[in-house]
C-alpha cells in the first residue's frame, strides 16, 4: 500500500490520469489531508475516487461540502465502509480517464429534474458524481440544513427529507419536499427510437394505418379489377370503401361511413372510360401537438433566461446585505466612539476634582462632582438614544428601498420572461409549421408516386392482355390516370389544409395562454 499527501496525489492524477487508475487497479492508494489544513478542512475526495483510490481519508470533525459527499458514498450501501468500484475500473482489459467527458461502456448517463414544492429558505441542489447534494440556505449562503443521496436510488416522485443540520445532527421533521425525476440520458437522434420503444402499441398502431393508408389504394384497384360489370353506385363496392377507409387524421383505426355519391367532385371523364369512385383514404401521416406552455418552459432558452434573472436578484440581494452591514458597522463604530469618549470625559472630570478634593475637601464639591458626572450620563444616554433612532431611521429607509427594488426587478423579470416565452413560441410553432409544409409535400410526392406505379401496371396489364394496343389507347389510360391523381391531390390537399387550420388554431390558444399568465403573476 502506498499513502500519498494530497498535493502529491493530484500532481500524479493532473500528469498520468490513465496510469494512475491502472495503478489502483493492482496496488492499494492512501489519500490523506496535507499538514497545513489546521483549521480541519478537507479536499474533494470524489477526485481521487474517480482514479479509483481505496482509501480516502478526510477530517471528519468538520460537516463541510467534502464530508457530506463522504457520508452520502456509503449511507446508502448500509453503512458499510466498502463499496466496490465499477467494473470498468476493475478489469485489466478497459482503461479509464477520470477526466473524459466522453460516455463510458456499460454506464447510461441520467438527467435529473428537481422541482422544489416546499421549503421554508433557498435550495441549492449539487450533483458530484453519482451523488445529489441538497443545501437549504440562508440569503447569505449559509448552510443550516444538508441531505445526501445518490442518483442511483431516486425514482420519479416527491420526496420529503429529514435533513441534517450543520452539526450532521438528524431533525425531527422534513425540512425539504421536492419532486424528482430521474431519466436515462437520450440524444435528440434517438427520440423518435426511443419514443417508440416507450408506447410500442400506440408506434405498431401508426405503422399499421400507414401500411393501410399506403395499401388502400392498391386494395381498391384490385376491386375495380373485379367489379368491371358493376356500377358506380353498387353497395359491395361502398361496403368495401367503409371497410378499409381510417380517420382522416391517420391515428384513428375507427372506420368512417363513406361520402354519398352526390357529395364526391368528379371532373368529366373521355369516352369509353369508366367513371369511378375515387377513396376516401389520404397519406397523411401524423397529427402535429402543439407544444404546451410547460414544454416550452422547458426550453433552453428560457431556462438560461431563468438562470440569468436568478443570478441578478442574488446579486441585487447580497448588495443590499452588504449596504446594510456596513451601515451597522458604522453604527457600532460611532457607539464606541461615543462611549469612548464619555469614558474619558469622565475620567478627566474625576481626577480634577479629585485635585480639587485634595486642597478643600469640601461637601459641596462633592456634590458638584455627583451633579456633573449625572449631567455627563444624561447627555451620554441622550446622544446614545438619538444615535440609535438616526440607525434605525437609515435601516428603515434601506430596507424600504431593498423592498421596493427588489419588487421591481421581479416585475421586470417577469416581464422579460414573458417576451421570452412568447419569443420562444414563435420560434417553435414557426419550425413547427415548416415541418407540417414539408411533411405535407412528402404526402403528395408518396401519392404521384403510388398513382405513377399503378398508372404503368395498367399499362403492362392491358399490353399482355392487347399486343396491338394503339398509342390512342395508352394515352387514353394516362388521360383518366392524371384525372384521377388530380382528384386525389385535391381532397389530399383539403385534408391537409384542415390539419394546418386545427394546428394554427392550437398555436392561438397557446399563445392566449402565455398572455393570460402575465396578469396573474404581475398581481
Amino acid at each position: 500500500m502506498s499513502s500519498f499527501v494530497e498535493t502529491k496525489a493530484l500532481e500524479q492524477l493532473t500528469k498520468s490520469p490513465v496510469e494512475f487508475v491502472e495503478y489502483n487497479k493492482l496496488q492499494l492508494s492512501r489519500i490523506y489531508p496535507k499538514g497545513t489544513r489546521v483549521d480541519s478542512s478537507n479536499y474533494n475526495p470524489q477526485l481521487f475516487w474517480n482514479a479509483g483510490c481505496q482509501l480516502v481519508a478526510l477530517n471528519f470533525q468538520t460537516i463541510d461540502l467534502s464530508m457530506q459527499l463522504n457520508l452520502g458514498m456509503y449511507e446508502y450501501n448500509g453503512k458499510c465502509g466498502y463499496r466496490l468500484k465499477p467494473e470498468f475500473m476493475r478489469r485489466p482489459d478497459k482503461h479509464f480517464d477520470p477526466f473524459t467527458e466522453s460516455t463510458v461502456d456499460g454506464i447510461v448517463a441520467n438527467t435529473l429534474s428537481v422541482k422544489v414544492c416546499l421549503c421554508l429558505c433557498f435550495v441549492c441542489v449539487r450533483v458530484c458524481g453519482k451523488l445529489c447534494i441538497f443545501h437549504v440556505c440562508e440569503r447569505n449562503e449559509k448552510i443550516l440544513f444538508h441531505y445526501q443521496v445518490p442518483v442511483s436510488v431516486l425514482k420519479i416522485q416527491y420526496r420529503s427529507s429529514c435533513s441534517l443540520n450543520e452539526k450532521n445532527q438528524s431533525l425531527t421533521l422534513p425540512a425539504l419536499f421536492v419532486y424528482v425525476e430521474v431519466k436515462d440520458y437520450v440524444p435528440d437522434t434517438f427520440a423518435d427510437v426511443i419514443e417508440a420503444l416507450s408506447n410500442p402499441i400506440r408506434y405498431v398502431n401508426l405503422m399499421e394505418q400507414r401500411a393501410n393508408q399506403l395499401a388502400a389504394l392498391t386494395l381498391e384497384e384490385g376491386g375495380e379489377e373485379e367489379g368491371d360489370k358493376e356500377t358506380l353506385s353498387d353497395a359491395p363496392s361502398e361496403s368495401k370503401d367503409q371497410r378499409i377507409t381510417p380517420a382522416e387524421n391517420g391515428l384513428s383505426h375507427t372506420p368512417t361511413p363513406p361520402k354519398p355519391q352526390s357529395l364526391v367532385s368528379h371532373q368529366p371523364q373521355p369516352a369509353g372510360t369508366k367513371t369511378k369512385s375515387f377513396p376516401l383514404t389520404f397519406l397523411l401521416y401524423l397529427e402535429l401537438e402543439a407544444q404546451t406552455v410547460e414544454e416550452l418552459k422547458q426550453q433552453k432558452g428560457f431556462v438560461r433566461e431563468q438562470r440569468k434573472q436568478y443570478k441578478e436578484m442574488k446579486e441585487l440581494v447580497r448588495k443590499h446585505h452588504r449596504k446594510t452591514s456596513e451601515l451597522i458597522k458604522e453604527h457600532q463604530a460611532r457607539v464606541s466612539e461615543l462611549q469612548s469618549q464619555h469614558q474619558r470625559r469622565r475620567s478627566a472630570l474625576q481626577k480634577s476634582h479629585k485635585r480639587d478634593g485634595k486642597k478643600s475637601r469640601s461637601e459641596q464639591s462633592l456634590s458638584t462632582l455627583d451633579q456633573e458626572l449625572c449631567d455627563l450620563e444624561q447627555e451620554c444616554s441622550q446622544r446614545l438614544a438619538e444615535l440609535k433612532e438616526q440607525q434605525q431611521q437609515q435601516l428603515l429607509t434601506l430596507r424600504q428601498e431593498q423592498y421596493y427594488s427588489e419588487k421591481y426587478q421581479k416585475r421586470e423579470h417577469i416581464k422579460q420572461l414573458v417576451e421570452k416565452l412568447t419569443s420562444i413560441a414563435e420560434e417553435c410553432q414557426s419550425a413547427q409549421l415548416k415541418k407540417l409544409r414539408d411533411i405535407c409535400e412528402k404526402e403528395k410526392k408518396d401519392l404521384k408516386k403510388k398513382m405513377d406505379k399503378k398508372r404503368q401496371e395498367k399499362i403492362n396489364e392491358a399490353k399482355s392482355k392487347d399486343k396491338n394496343m394503339t398509342e390512342e389507347e395508352k394515352l387514353e389510360i394516362n388521360r383518366s390516370f392524371v384525372n384521377e391523381v388530380v382528384q386525389y391531390i385535391k381532397r389530399l390537399e383539403d385534408a391537409q389544409s384542415k390539419r394546418q387550420e386545427r394546428l394554427l388554431e392550437k398555436h392561438k390558444d397557446i399563445r392566449q395562454q402565455i398572455l393570460d399568465e402575465r396578469p396573474k403573476v404581475l398581481s
